[in-house]
């Protein structure tokens, strides 16, 4: 994560090949496995658990919808859940992608997590490198 203010570090997260998982009345469905990965910024850092998954949708318009869940562990061991909303518009120039981001954090010296607003960006790395770079920024 670029963790949580302007001016921070980025997650790299590692992701599996994609699961086409066909059409729909909505568009075209996907998914795409995370496979772990690593987050640094000004007050967190740890690593992103493998097992969670980015679900998309490809809307007729080329709008591409998703819906990322995942958990991530601080260096302390704390457990975050997080899901983050990417709205991806590959039509524009330069490419829109941008997040909302949701943290749920358990009680102890990360809950702060819990009663912030977080927006982020992200950038898809070289194919193979198989990651995508997040940045995420607390809303002050």
């Amino acid at each position: 994560w670029d963790v949580l203010r302007p001016g921070g570090h980025a997650t790299v997260v590692g992701i599996a090949p994609v699961i086409d998982l066909g059409d729909s009345p909505l568009g075209k469905r996907r998914m795409i496995p995370i496979t772990g990965g690593t987050f640094v910024g000004p007050r967190l850092k740890g690593i992103v658990l493998p097992g969670g998954a980015d679900r998309q949708l490809t809307r007729k318009d080329g709008v591409t919808l998703l819906n990322a869940v995942y958990e991530m562990q601080t260096d302390d061991g704390a457990v975050l859940s997080i899901v983050n909303r990417v709205t991806a518009d590959s039509t524009s120039s330069p490419p829109y992608l941008r997040s909302m981001v949701e943290v749920t954090a358990p009680a102890g010296p990360h809950d702060w997590l819990n009663r912030r607003i977080f927006v982020g960006d992200l950038n898809v790395l070289p194919p193979e490198r198989k990651a995508v770079v997040i940045r995420v920024y607390e809303v002050v």
